[in-house]
């Protein structure tokens, strides 16, 4: 027997059919990962709006590369970073590095192009200075002593900040990965742990190198995260992101990380807060921000910038395209939910045999609403590069780009 219009029953069926019907709604219209605001005009989506290749800094690298005065100059590198120095020089950073004489062109094999001797030795990292445009000296390198026997220091992210929170003097703090060599598939090293390394002002003397996140009880290397591929700051925090080595075992994309640090305490290992998947916790194992290990996520090295109120990630692309194309993603804040990939794009590459890697912002450079990226170029198969790459200097150069960016997806 049906109930009459008005029971109690009747009423509690039509309430439970409401509540039903404006769950589904709600679940309709809030937007991704429940990122209120993303279309009200305040946090929208940020990505690539255009792109075009900054071919005078590349010149730039290419005629201080060359320059045949000196012998223990850089010739070139990779793990292109950059921190403008409060008397207006910029501080370049690299990872691997040739110093030495370039010859040519023609090199020994008769190609045109310039070329150096196949004995010059590579060092773990490098750091030279420009003044207005132009690339003056190389430092005396490496400028980070090896740690130990059979590993190494490259430097990544720098930042100048107070010695200590509320200091008026400045330094230059600089991240530094410790890799560990290894045996395939870590023929880059094994990951090991972050630094961070102070410098003097305005000399630029090595004062210090604190061990920030040791990784090594980590048992599963493709796991252990590294900090400082960038940073960003807002509010008085530094937020120092860092990536795992996914990519290296054959997965798709590595994952994101993040830590903040209070101005001036970046070289205080106590002083660090990480991101644990709810809250910013000290001593806390860090959680991804980005990355699926498929079709989202990033390279080991990548870039955030804040740009317009939004956070903006560069990163090379996951998948098939990983060494030709850069991916970008957005979030409202450091800690996500980070949204893409949005527009890809794919900088140019000298020749066949080549891929991209390492797309590093260099908000110091930018202006006109224009932001400069680096990339570095290598050979795509290492086990032959050493030969290769010294018949072609322009190889192991960064290459740049300017980027516009706009709302969209």
């Amino acid at each position: 027997m049906r109930p009459r219009r008005g029971t109690a029953a009747t009423r509690l069926l039509l309430a439970a059919a409401l509540a039903l019907v404006l769950g589904a709604v709600l679940l309709f219209v809030l937007p991704e990962n429940d990122d209120r605001g993303r279309n009200d005009g305040v946090c929208a989506p940020r990505t690539v709006a255009s792109w075009a290749a900054e071919d005078a800094l590349t010149a730039e690298f290419a005629r201080y590369g060359d320059d045949a005065a000196r012998t223990d100059d850089w010739t070139g590198g990779d793990g292109t970073h950059s921190v403008r120095l409060p008397d207006g020089r910029l501080l370049w950073l690299f990872s691997d590095t040739y110093l030495g004489h370039v010859y040519g062109p023609p090199n020994p094999v008769g190609e045109s192009h310039a070329w150096r001797d196949p004995a010059t030795p590579l060092v773990r990292n490098s750091a030279v200075l420009m003044r207005d445009g132009r690339l003056e000296t190389t430092l005396p390198a490496p400028l980070f002593p090896d740690p130990a026997p059979d590993q190494w220091r490259w430097p990544v992210a720098a930042r100048v900040e107070p010695r200590s929170p509320g200091s008026a003097e400045r330094v230059v703090r600089v991240a530094l990965w410790v890799r560990t060599a290894g045996q395939s598939p870590w023929i880059y090293g094994v990951p090991t742990a972050t630094e961070v390394a102070t410098l003097s002002l305005p000399e630029l003397r090595l004062e210090s190198v604190v061990e920030v996140l040791d990784q090594r009880s980590v048992p599963d290397p493709s796991r252990r995260v590294l900090f400082g591929t960038t940073l960003v700051e807002e509010d008085g925090w530094t937020y120092v992101f860092g990536g795992d080595d996914g990519r290296a075992v054959s997965r798709g994309a590595s994952h994101a990380y993040v830590a903040r640090v209070v101005e001036g305490g970046l070289a205080d290992p106590a002083a660090w807060e990480y991101w644990d998947g709810s809250a910013w916790q000290t001593r806390a194992r860090p959680r991804p921000v980005l990355g699926d290990g498929h079709r989202t996520g990033v390279g080991s090295a990548f870039s955030v910038v804040r740009d317009d109120g939004r956070y903006v990630l560069f990163t090379m692309a996951a998948g098939v395209e990983g060494l030709t194309t850069v991916a970008s993603y957005w979030s409202c804040s450091p800690a996500g939910p980070w949204h893409g990939p949005g527009k890809e794009f794919a900088p140019a590459l000298p020749h066949g045999g080549t891929g991209a890697y390492n797309p590093q912002a260099h908000p110091e450079l930018s202006d006109d609403g224009r932001l400069v990226l680096s990339y570095d170029v290598n050979l795509l198969e290492p086990s032959g590069a050493a030969v290769p790459l010294s018949r072609n200097v322009s190889l192991y150069r960064p290459r740049f780009v300017t980027v516009r960016l706009g709302s969209g997806r």
